[in-house]
């Protein structure tokens, strides 16, 4: 017995750290080849439209406040209020937080800890730590969906890139076919947690709760019933905003690079990178891995290589890398407000 767990303990361990790897593995082989003429590329940079490079800062702030946004959404559908600035700093604050504390549970712990000191309750600082990631890669899964039809249309993808993108579609299906399943068979679901929760905590070597999986099911379930009675509307918009003026931006790079690209070839090379970045998540940010991934498409759709590196390095300092410094900051403002010290993840402030 004791050898058959651990058997299972390191298949699931190799699982775990497997599709991360081959994910960097694949932006590592895509993105060496770009870098062969950092000179050129320089220039290149240098050469960019000034007004229009700052026409792509302004669209990015938006798309921030769009996340902003679908934040006060959240809060405002479940009946609390949340001012539009203020959600848009606990955006970027938490997304700091989670880059090096907890990743995804760093984020929605730290969302939910900041917005409970607001004096709203605990169930809608909940929703509002959990519901917005669900609103984010859906959006951007219809987004992937296109693009890989496109890419499928004009015979643009190498067999490694075929296989990635397929693994991808399939891991996308997957999940909203069990989400239907699960609204629909909400017993059913119950039961299956169970099952996977205790074959999870024996191959960990852990003691299996379930009156905690209980909690999380029925804070799952209550987020289904808030968007299926209506409130999807406010956390949509604000999820489409935070997305189109992202590609906005992008496009508004291209524009400055003197190499404008079609609105097809735009949301090709835009959507797959970023759900491979996710699923990478033991890759902060996905960083190399969407760099890398996106350069690599762009190129292959006919723009050249110096203008792609170009282009998306210059994007992702200014949709990830500058964001992401301002939010420290903003973390030590929002934690001078709250008693108790730094959040900690580990000690479970999402109420279970």
């Amino acid at each position: 017995m004791a050898t058959r767990i651990k058997s299972n303990f390191w298949v699931i361990q190799i699982g775990r750290y497997l599709i991360p790897l081959i994910c960097l593995v694949l932006a590592y082989h895509m993105l060496i080849p770009q870098i062969a003429a950092p000179e050129k590329s320089y220039k290149l940079f240098q050469q960019m439209t000034l007004w229009v490079v700052m026409l792509a800062v302004i669209a990015q702030v938006i798309s921030i406040l769009g996340s902003g946004y679908l934040l006060q959404a959240i809060v405002h559908t479940s009946g609390g209020k949340l001012g539009l600035f203020l959600g848009t700093s606990i955006v970027l604050a938490a997304a700091s937080l989670g880059m090096v504390l907890g990743g995804l549970i760093g984020t929605a712990t730290a969302t939910y800890r900041w917005i409970q000191k607001q004096g709203i309750k605990s169930e809608i600082a909940g929703l509002a730590g959990t519901i917005p990631g669900f609103f984010n890669i859906s959006v951007l899964a219809i987004v992937s969906v296109a693009g890989i039809a496109h890419l499928l249309l004009v015979h643009e993808l190498s067999n490694i890139q075929a296989v990635s993108f397929a693994l991808i579609l399939l891991m996308l299906i997957s999940l909203v076919s069990l989400s239907i399943w699960g609204y629909h068979n909400q017993h059913k679901l119950i039961h299956l947690a169970h099952y996977l929760g205790m074959r999870w905590a024996r191959i960990r070597r852990k003691i299996y709760n379930p009156d905690r999986m209980e909690e999380k099911l029925g804070e799952l379930f209550q987020s289904w019933d808030l968007l299926v009675a209506g409130g999807w509307h406010g956390p949509a918009l604000g999820a489409t905003i935070n997305l189109v003026f992202d590609m906005l931006t992008l496009y508004l790079l291209f524009i400055a690079a003197g190499n404008p690209v079609s609105p097809a070839i735009l949301l090709t090379g835009y959507g797959l990178p970023l759900i491979l970045g996710k699923m990478a998540f033991i890759i902060p940010g996905g960083v190399g891995i969407i760099e890398g991934s996106m350069i690599a498409l762009y190129s292959g759709l006919g723009v050249p290589g110096s203008i792609a590196l170009v282009v998306v390095l210059t994007y992702r300092m200014l949709s990830f890398w500058l964001p992401l410094l301002l939010g420290f900051p903003i973390i030590w403002i929002l934690q001078s407000r709250v008693q108790g010290g730094i959040i900690k993840p580990a000690e479970n402030n999402i109420p279970r």
